[in-house]
C-alpha cells in the first residue's frame, strides 16, 4: 500500500476520533440533540469545504500541467521544424508531471540552440558585410529572420574564412604594388594628380577598397609608370651611349669626362636633362671637329667591315668613305652607315662569330700542316711535339663538325631571310670549299717541288757522287789543321780508295770521267754514331734522327776528285723513313754501276 493511502486512512481515523470526542463533550455538557445536529452539520460543512478547496486546487494543477504539456508539445514541434532536427519522441507510460517536466526541459534546450544559431548568424553577417564592403562583393544571401541550419552555418563560416583569405591576399598584393608605385613615382619625380593615385598613395591602407577592379587598375597604373621608367632609362642609356661614342670620336681626355661621371647613372628627370645638355655640347663640338669625327667613324666602319667579312666590292660600294669633302652631309651619311652596319652585325652576330671561329680554326689547321712538313720539329724538347699532335688531332675532328653546324645554321637563315649569306663576296660554303681546294693544290705543288728536288739530287749524285751536308764528328776526333789530312778518315777508307782531305777543297767537274783501270769503291764514313737502327732505338719518343753513311766515289788521277754524301732523312712516319733509305741505296747502287761501266769502257 502506498503511503498516501495509509495517510488517507489515518485521516479518516482522525476525523472519526474527532467526531467521537465532540459527541462525548456534547454529552457531558448536555447539549441537546438539535444543537448537536447543527454543530455536526457545521463540522461536516467545514470539512467538506476544505476538501472541495483542496480538490479544486489539485484539479487546477492537473489542468495547468496538461496545458503546459500541450504548449510545450506545440513549441517543441515548432522548434524542431525551425532547427530542422528530428521531432522529439515522448516516453510512454509516464506521469503527467514527468511528461511536462521532460517537455519543458527539451523546449529550453531547443530555445538555447535557436538563440546560439541566431547569434552566430548575426556575427557572421556582420563579418560578411565588413569583408564585402572592403572587397566590393555582394552580401551572402541568407534570411536573418529564420533559424539557420547547421549546414547553412557551416557554409557561411567557410565563405567568411574564404573572404578573410582573399582580403589578406589582396592586401598583400596592394601593399606590394603600392610600394612599387611609390618607388616609380619617386624615380620619375611624379606627383599623384588623379583621385585614384591620391587614394593609393596618400590614404590609409585599410580604407582602400580591395576589389578586383581596383587591383587591376593598380596593376595598370604600375605598368604605365614602369613603361615611363623604362622609356626614361632607355632614353638615358641611349644618351649615355651617344655621349661615350662622341667622347671616343672626339677623343675627349679622361680629365674632361670625370665631371660628367655623376650623371652616368640613374634615370631621373634632372639626370636626363643633364645628359641631354652634354649631348648637345658634344654635338656642337663634333660639328666643329667634323673631319676628325668622320675619320674616327671610318676606322669603326673598317672594323665592322672586317667583322662582317665584307668584300672589296662591298666596301667600295659606300662611296662617301673615299670622299674628302668633310661636310655635315658627309657626316650624316657616315652616321647612317655605321648604324646600319652595327644593326646588321647584331642581327647576324651568331653567324659572324661562327665564321670567325672557323677562320681561326682554319688558320690553326694550316699552321699545324706547315709544322708537320717542317723537319726541324723533331728537334724540339719538353713534350711540345706530343702536345701539338694532340691539338692537331682534336682540330681535325672539330673543324668538319663546325663546318656542318655553320652550314645548317646558314641554310636555315637563308630560308628565313630569303637571301644568301655572303662572306667576302661569296657564299660561305663556296668559300670553305675554295679554301680546302687551295690547300689541296698547295700540298700538290709542295709535293711536286719535293719530287723534282729529289730527282735533281739523285741525278747529281749519280753523276758526281754525294758530299756530306754537315761536318762529321766522332768522339776522340780533333779538328783538322789546314794542310794536314785526317788520319781517321784515311784509316776508315778501303785500300782501293784515294786519300783525300775531309775538309779540303771540293772540285766539281760535270764532264770528268774516271781513267781506265781504276775501280769505283763506295766508302762509308760514320759520324761517330752506331747504325741507323741503333740510333733510332736510342732516340726519344718525340725526336727521330738518322745519320746515314757517307757515300763517296773516286779514282786515282792527277787531280783528286772528292764527293762525300750524307743522308739525313727526317720523316714523320716509318714508311717515309724507309722510302728515303731505299732512295739512298738505289742512288748508291746506280753510282757503282755507272763507275763500273766507265771503267770497262
Amino acid at each position: 500500500m502506498r503511503r498516501s493511502e495509509v495517510l488517507a486512512e489515518e485521516s479518516i481515523v482522525c476525523l472519526q476520533r474527532a467526531l467521537t470526542h465532540l459527541r462525548e463533550i456534547w454529552e457531558l455538557i448536555g447539549i441537546p440533540e438539535e444543537q448537536r445536529l447543527q454543530r455536526t452539520e457545521v463540522v461536516k460543512k467545514h470539512i467538506k469545504d476544505l476538501l472541495d478547496r483542496m480538490i479544486a486546487e489539485e484539479e487546477s494543477l492537473r489542468e495547468r500541467l496538461l496545458k503546459s504539456i500541450s504548449i510545450c508539445q506545440k513549441e517543441l514541434s515548432t522548434l524542431c521544424s525551425e532547427l530542422q532536427v528530428t521531432p522529439y519522441q515522448e516516453e510512454k507510460e509516464i506521469t503527467v508531471l514527468q511528461l511536462e517536466k521532460d517537455l519543458r526541459t527539451q523546449v529550453e534546450l531547443m530555445r538555447k540552440q535557436k538563440k546560439e544559431r541566431k547569434q552566430e548568424l548575426k556575427l557572421l553577417q556582420e563579418q560578411d558585410q565588413e569583408l564585402c564592403e572592403i572587397l566590393c562583393l555582394p552580401l551572402y544571401d541568407v534570411e536573418s529572420s529564420s533559424v539557420p541550419t547547421l549546414e547553412e552555418l557551416n557554409r557561411f563560416r567557410q565563405r567568411v574564412a574564404t573572404l578573410k583569405e582573399t582580403k589578406e591576399s589582396r592586401h598583400e598584393q596592394f601593399v606590394s604594388i603600392k610600394r612599387q608605385i611609390i618607388l616609380c613615382m619617386e624615380e620619375l619625380e611624379h606627383t599623384p594628380d588623379t583621385s585614384f593615385e591620391k587614394d593609393v598613395v596618400c590614404e590609409d591602407e585599410s580604407a582602400f577598397c580591395l576589389s578586383l577592379e581596383n587591383i587591376a587598375t593598380l596593376q595598370k597604373l604600375l605598368q604605365q609608370l614602369e613603361i615611363k621608367k623604362s622609356k626614361n632609362e632607355a632614353e638615358c642609356e641611349g644618351l649615355r651611349a651617344q655621349i661615350r661614342e662622341l667622347w671616343d670620336r672626339l677623343q675627349i681626355p679622361e680629365e674632361e669626362r670625370e665631371p660628367v661621371a655623376s650623371i652616368m647613372t640613374g634615370s631621373k628627370a634632372k639626370v636626363r636633362n643633364a645628359l641631354q645638355l652634354e649631348v648637345d655640347r658634344l654635338e656642337e663640338l663634333k660639328m666643329q671637329n667634323i673631319k676628325q669625327v668622320i675619320e674616327t667613324i671610318r676606322v669603326e666602319l673598317a672594323r665592322f667591315w672586317d667583322q662582317c667579312f665584307y668584300s672589296q666590292e662591298q666596301r667600295q660600294a659606300f662611296a662617301p668613305y673615299y670622299s674628302e669633302d668633310y661636310t655635315e652631309n658627309l657626316l650624316h651619311l657616315h652616321d647612317a652607315e655605321i648604324v646600319r652596319l652595327r644593326n646588321h652585325y647584331e642581327v647576324h652576330k651568331e653567324l659572324f662569330e661562327g665564321v670567325q671561329k672557323w677562320e681561326e680554326s682554319w688558320k690553326l689547321f694550316l699552321e699545324f700542316e706547315r709544322k708537320a712538313s717542317d723537319p726541324s720539329r723533331f728537334t724540339n724538347r719538353g713534350g711540345n711535339l706530343l702536345k701539338e699532335e694532340k691539338e692537331r688531332a682534336k682540330l681535325q675532328k672539330t673543324l668538319p663538325k663546325l663546318e656542318e653546324e655553320l652550314k645548317a645554321r646558314i641554310e636555315k637563315w637563308e630560308q628565313e631571310q630569303s637571301m644568301a649569306f655572303v662572306v667576302n663576296g661569296q657564299k660561305f660554303m663556296e668559300y670553305v670549299t675554295e679554301q680546302w681546294e687551295l690547300h689541296r693544290l698547295e700540298k700538290e705543288r709542295a709535293k711536286q717541288e719535293r719530287q723534282l728536288k729529289n730527282k735533281k739530287q739523285t741525278e747529281t749524285e749519280m753523276l758526281y757522287g754525294s758530299a756530306p751536308r754537315t761536318p762529321c764528328k766522332r768522339p776522340g776526333m780533333t779538328p783538322n789543321k789546314p794542310g794536314k789530312m785526317n788520319t781517321t778518315t784515311m784509316s776508315s777508307a778501303t785500300p782501293n780508295s784515294s786519300i783525300r782531305p775531309v775538309f779540303g777543297t771540293m772540285y766539281h767537274s760535270p764532264v770528268s770521267r774516271p781513267p781506265p783501270g781504276s775501280k769505283a769503291v763506295a766508302t762509308s764514313m760514320c759520324s761517330g754514331k752506331k747504325t741507323p737502327r741503333a740510333a733510332q732505338l736510342r732516340a726519344n719518343k718525340e725526336n727521330m734522327e738518322l745519320n746515314g753513311s757517307i757515300l763517296s766515289g773516286g779514282y786515282s788521277g792527277s787531280t783528286p776528285l772528292q764527293h762525300n754524301c750524307s743522308i739525313k732523312s727526317v720523316a714523320s712516319t716509318y714508311s717515309e723513313f724507309s722510302r728515303e733509305l731505299s732512295k739512298a741505296s738505289r742512288a748508291d747502287a746506280t753510282s757503282r754501276i755507272l763507275n763500273s761501266t766507265n771503267i770497262q769502257s
